[in-house]
């Protein structure tokens, strides 16, 4: 549930934004908030969960496991921003083609499956 519905359900009002500003031709800040949001949240939003949650149980560490799906998750964001940056800043001289968004669709699909089968498998 939080790969899809959760997930979705969190970053629809970033990509509302996202469109918005991408459409206005603001491409550089659309492209600076998907990767500043989400990284903000991560860093803030996971720190001061640890943090609280130490505090509260008086401990100086916590066990964490780390599921496959995170993982993979991981994996399939270093490849897409990778093949973002490398065909927009060195393929195609700082542009964008419009077939790229369809590849990240496709990357995105390809993630789900894979998050799917880990689960299930």
């Amino acid at each position: 549930m939080g790969l899809t519905v959760l997930a979705w359900g969190n970053s629809i009002g970033d990509l509302s934004t996202d469109v918005t500003l991408a459409r206005k031709g603001l491409s550089t800040m659309a492209i600076t908030a998907c990767f500043a949001g989400p990284c903000f949240t991560m860093l803030a939003g996971l720190g001061s969960g640890f943090a609280a949650l130490l505090e509260e149980e008086g401990l100086s560490r916590v066990p964490v496991s780390i599921p496959p799906s995170v993982s993979a998750g991981f994996l399939f964001l270093v490849f897409n921003g990778s093949l973002l940056m490398g065909m927009g800043s060195t393929v195609y001289g700082g542009t964008i083609k419009r077939y790229h968004s369809y590849i990240m669709f496709a990357i995105y699909g390809c993630y789900l499956m894979t998050c799917m089968a880990l689960q299930f498998l």
